[in-house]
């Protein structure tokens, strides 16, 4: 049954079960049908409290800090594939303890811990990041090959021969991307990297593969990644992260107050586009209200969606309903679980959103509330 908004207490962030069920079981199907392995990214769904149905149908991870590869070890109950574009020499040894595979961005972060690597008591597997400079992600922001980069090594930086305890190689060109993005990156990494891959046992195809969209062809990704695995005999490993948490949940707000100035009407929430939906307003990302329009519709009631916070552009406009609103009406973001929980702040001291799962058949269980002492806990 769909979510009861009528139980929600505003602010809160709602998952519903049943939708991040569907998705798993569609990222399973993949990886069953092409034979490769996908874990699951961090950086955009990190909510451990639904790790529990994640480990039914995936149950590996990929960590991009030390903090990250910490939950993987402790929450879904693995060791990390772990990579940062740095790491420091403070945090290493905890690393490689919690971490089955380490990729390094550079071979200096390469050289620097190697030895460790060699003397650690279990086996860690160990790859490099690489640069295929192409990628079709337009938002310079977002995309990891832009000229200049500080992701990956480029073809001419490697040597003829790859260090001996190099077992992989990572590349990450995609954002919310198609299996023909991915296809086009493919291209470019055989044309600058082919006599490495018979060097390796593995490669690992980043993230931003957006398989659990309405119009994904994962019929493609199949054929394209069975191919690629069947000419290079290499083990695939793919790690996204919105397509785990695609379209499975809400962030749910109420109007606190309604005001007017020079004919434009703002209706104030008890959320914050800076604080809680910050991909609104760095992509911009344009999100979905619910019962609503984006734009002004003739014959319908326009507002502006302003945020709690002081920043004067914390609001997005224009969003058209069919009745006028009024102080105390929910309104609902849609598809608001995947890098939104990972990137909010506190700003403001604005209290922040509770965290729920809907699950049809128990209804709503909060798992987490946030309060003041977790604002002040912050900082000092």
């Amino acid at each position: 049954m769909p979510i009861d908004y009528s139980q929600i207490k505003t602010p809160a962030y709602v998952l519903d079960e049943h939708l991040l069920r569907n998705n798993l079981q569609l990222i399973k199907s993949v990886q069953d049908k092409a034979g490769i392995e996908i874990i699951m990214a961090f950086k955009a769904f990190s909510m451990w409290s639904a790790f529990p149905i994640v480990r039914e149908y995936i149950p590996k991870a990929t960590a991009s800090s030390v903090f990250e590869a910490r939950l993987a070890f402790e929450e879904m109950g693995s060791k990390a594939h772990t990579y940062s574009p740095a790491y420091k020499k403070e945090d290493f040894k905890e690393i490689m303890t919690m971490s089955s595979h380490i990729t390094f961005n550079s071979l200096s972060q390469f050289h620097q811990f190697k030895q460790d690597i060699r003397e650690h008591p279990e086996s860690i597997s160990a790859g490099l990041r690489i640069n295929p400079q192409f990628s079709d992600v337009e938002t310079d922001l977002y995309n990891p090959c832009a000229p200049g980069s500080r992701l990956g090594i480029i073809a001419s930086q490697l040597p003829e021969q790859l260090p001996e305890e190099i077992e992989g190689l990572h590349f990450h060109t995609l954002c919310e991307s198609s299996s023909y993005d991915l296809e086009k990156t493919l291209t470019s990494v055989e044309e600058r990297f082919a006599k490495y891959l018979p060097q390796v046992k593995w490669i690992n195809m980043g993230g931003g593969h957006l398989m659990t969209r309405k119009d994904y062809d994962t019929e493609h990704l199949v054929q394209l990644l069975k191919h690629f695995k069947e000419k290079w005999n290499l083990h695939i490993i793919l790690e996204p992260g919105s397509a785990f948490a695609w379209e499975t949940g809400d962030l749910v707000s109420s109007i606190v107050d309604i005001v007017n100035n020079n004919g434009i009407q703002t209706a104030i929430l008890d959320v914050s586009f800076t604080a809680h939906m910050p991909d609104c307003l760095e992509m911009p990302y344009q999100p979905k209200v619910k019962n609503s329009e984006q734009g002004t519709i003739e014959g319908q009631h326009h507002y502006r969606l302003g945020g709690n916070s002081c920043l004067a552009g914390d609001y997005m406009e224009f969003w058209s309903f069919e009745k006028e609103l009024k102080i105390g009406d929910k309104i609902i973001f849609e598809d608001m679980i995947h890098y939104t929980m990972v990137k909010t702040t506190m700003f403001n001291g604005v209290p922040h959103p509770s965290i729920a799962i809907w699950n049809d058949e128990k209804g709503l269980n909060v798992v987490k509330r946030f309060g003041y002492d977790d604002y002040k806990s912050r900082l000092s």
